[in-house]
């Protein structure tokens, strides 16, 4: 059996359409069982938001995107993370796997035969907790067409009950990383990108995410993440029409050619390539903070 598919919408209809249309022409899209959850209006939504779900909402309806589909519409908003983590927990402990994706992607014709095969290749690999459909944009030599990271990705995944079970929303593993320096500098992989702030962000209230919570459960336990060597997802959401994508520097183009073979024999990782792809976020992560000062200078000085 297929895994099921799990789609996350809210007020962006035309992202959701183009999504849901690349999903459509997936190879096994007509095999495949599809659980959309809508999320509802904010109680201070302007009658334009409202409208703006409403019309999205029609959309989900326009044709069978895929084999079977299951709408759920929230009468009220739950956000981003609990909208994410309510719709994951409940498909995934029914059918003890998930395949995730958001509004705002566009994917690749083999994303669901590359998420459903390694779903049953890795199955009894209880390191291996989440299937990544995203790549960065890094050119790499490699005998396989996929790879192993130790970080989690949210732009088109995959993962089994097992797994998301160990999902700690409260964050209690924090304090473990307060007190080692080196489990943070390893968690910030290696000072590339700052998680470890994202993690603080979160537990104080100031950020609205259920991906750095993933992380760190599958960072504390020694897991890893199975990347292809070319990104199988596109995010169209950095147009400045989401609330939690404003700017993007991680973009690569989506090559339908392309298509999940060879799969690593032996789950580990490999430091030249882990290295490599650090080196590249660190790279784009110091350029976000450049650009985004120029724009916090102009906002101020006028």
């Amino acid at each position: 059996m297929y895994a099921p598919i799990v789609l996350f919408v809210y007020n962006r209809p035309f992202h959701t359409r183009r999504s849901l249309k690349s999903l459509a022409r997936n190879y096994l899209s007509k095999e495949s069982e599809l659980y959309i959850f809508s999320d509802g209006p904010k109680k201070d939504s302007s009658k334009e938001q409202v409208e703006k779900i409403k019309e999205t909402r029609k959309i989900l309806r326009e044709r069978k995107w895929c084999g079977n589909v299951t709408i759920v519409e929230r009468k009220e908003n739950m956000g981003l993370a609990n909208s994410v983590i309510a719709g994951v927990t409940e498909i995934v402990n029914r059918f003890g796997k998930v395949i995730v994706v958001e509004d705002d992607l566009l994917l690749s014709r083999n994303f669901l035969k590359y998420m459903n095969s390694a779903l049953d290749r890795f199955e009894k690999e209880e390191r291996v907790m989440q299937i990544s459909g995203y790549m960065f944009p890094v050119e790499l030599f490699t005998k396989n067409d996929a790879l192993f990271l130790p970080f989690t990705t949210s732009w088109g995944w995959a993962t089994w009950k097992r797994n998301w079970s160990l999902f700690d929303k409260d964050m209690r593993g924090l304090d473990i990383l307060k007190n080692n320096s080196e489990r943070r500098r390893n968690f910030d992989l290696n000072n590339s990108y700052p998680y470890f702030h994202r993690l603080i962000k979160q537990k104080s209230g100031k950020d609205d995410s259920w991906a750095i919570c993933f992380y760190l459960s599958v960072f504390l336990n020694d897991g890893m993440v199975l990347y292809p060597k070319k990104t199988l997802v596109w995010n169209g959401g950095f147009d400045g029409s989401g609330i939690h994508s404003k700017v993007g520097f991680y973009q690569g183009e989506v090559d339908d050619l392309f298509e999940v073979q060879k799969f690593p024999k032996n789950t580990i990782i490999n430091d030249t390539v882990k290295n490599k792809i650090y080196a590249f976020i660190k790279k784009q992560n110091n350029i976000f903070a450049i650009v985004s000062r120029i724009i916090l200078g102009k906002i101020k000085s006028t």
